[in-house]
C-alpha cells in the first residue's frame, strides 16, 4: 500500500484556513437568510427560479444546476411547495418530467433577501478581495469544481 501524500505545514495552514473561511462564511450567509425568512438551500432554489425564463425550470435542471440529486430536490420542493414559494406542475412536452414555478409569494422572498445577500457576500468576501486576488480564487475555484467532477453533479436518475 501507499503511503499517503501528507500535508505539509504551509498545507495544512492553508486547508485549516479554507475550511474557517467557508465555514464562517455559511454562518454568516446563513444568518442574513434566515433574517429574510429563508434558508440556504432555499436561496439556492429560489435564485435560479427568479433568473429562469418564466421563472420556471424542469426540475432536472434545476437539480443539476444546483448540484442537488433526486431525493433531495424532491423533498425540498414538497416543502418549499408548502410554504407557498413554489409550485409544481407536469411538464407538457414530456409527461414523465415535472415543472417547478416561482410563486408570487417566492419571487417577494427572494426579491426582499436579495439584497442583503448581495450586501453579506460583499462585506464578508469580495471586500476582502483585491482585483488580482478575485481573478486567482476565481481561477483556483474553478479548476477545483472541474477536478471535483461528479461531487458536485446531481444524479438525477430520471426524467424529471
Amino acid at each position: 500500500m501507499t503511503e499517503p501524500r501528507w500535508l505539509d505545514r504551509d498545507e495544512e495552514r492553508m486547508w485549516l484556513a479554507f475550511l474557517r473561511m467557508r465555514r464562517t462564511l455559511d454562518v454568516a450567509i446563513d444568518g442574513q437568510l434566515a433574517e429574510a425568512g429563508l434558508s440556504a438551500a432555499d436561496y439556492d432554489v429560489l435564485a435560479p427560479l427568479s433568473e429562469s425564463d418564466g421563472q420556471v425550470l424542469r426540475v432536472r435542471d434545476l437539480a443539476a444546476g444546483i448540484g442537488w440529486d433526486r431525493s433531495r430536490i424532491a423533498h425540498h420542493l414538497r416543502r418549499m411547495e408548502q410554504r407557498g414559494l413554489v409550485a409544481r406542475s407536469g411538464c407538457r412536452t414530456d409527461g414523465r418530467g415535472t415543472m417547478v414555478r416561482l410563486t408570487e409569494q417566492g419571487r417577494a422572498m427572494i426579491t426582499a433577501a436579495a439584497p442583503g445577500h448581495v450586501a453579506t457576500v460583499r462585506r464578508v468576501l469580495l471586500d476582502q478581495l483585491d482585483p488580482d486576488d478575485l481573478v486567482r480564487l476565481t481561477a483556483i475555484a474553478e479548476r477545483v469544481v472541474k477536478v471535483a467532477g461528479s461531487a458536485g453533479t446531481a444524479r438525477t436518475g430520471g426524467p424529471t
